[in-house]
């Protein structure tokens, strides 16, 4: 498998390519409440109808309205939209310039369990998406990683075979699914890690 030319590359996108702080969107929903943000986020994430939002079976403002009965808190559509969106941090993980020099040699694509809200946000806020014209989302293909179907629908949107792709994430488990469907594999940890990491397989970078 070694020798086999790496053509694509598939990126995480949370923890990988843009910060996650959870705290900061639980502080917003907790206010007035009585869970703590931590607390409330662990509800949040148990929620019978988490694994419907993220893999699309939930509309936004359905989503809004759910947590709305379970929590209250009196927010309108757009301002929970605005704190939902608070997690993300806006200064992405790293450069514009790594993504432009790969996407000069490798297909890349994005692989993310999201919801909605968080894609119109990352897709209007950070420029960085334009290198990646495949983008594969649990919300939008209707499964979660580490499902194989939704990876297979990455290489699918890459035109690659498994064993042609490298897959980053931060998580093992979701690595280790990618590992076990023939891809290459990258726990993501810090920037020069990655890069790295990518030299050690192979990756052609400046």
């Amino acid at each position: 498998m070694a020798s086999t030319e790496i053509k694509g590359l598939i990126f995480d996108i949370g923890r990988v390519l843009i910060r996650i702080d959870v705290s900061r969107a639980m502080e917003g929903l907790a206010a007035g409440g009585s869970l703590s943000p931590s607390e409330l986020w662990t509800v949040i994430e148990k929620d019978p109808r988490w694994p419907d939002w993220q893999e699309g079976r939930i509309s936004a403002r359905d989503w809004h309205l759910h947590l709305e009965k379970r929590f209250g808190g009196g927010l309108t559509f757009e301002r929970f939209t605005e704190i939902w969106n608070r997690v993300l941090d806006p200064t992405p993980i790293h450069d514009d310039g790594f993504f432009k020099n790969l996407s000069k040699r490798y297909r890349l694509a994005l692989l993310s369990n999201t919801d909605p809200i968080h894609v119109q946000y990352m897709e209007a806020t950070y420029s960085f998406f334009g290198f990646f014209p495949a983008r594969v989302y649990s919300c939008a293909v209707g499964v979660s990683k580490p499902n194989p179907l939704i990876y297979r629908e990455a290489l699918r949107a890459l035109k690659v075979q498994a064993q042609e792709a490298v897959y980053i994430d931060d998580i093992a488990a979701y690595v280790e699914a990618a590992q076990r469907l023939g891809m290459r594999g990258i726990q993501f940890q810090s920037s020069p890690q990655l890069t790295s990491s990518l030299k050690a397989l192979g990756v052609d970078l400046p």
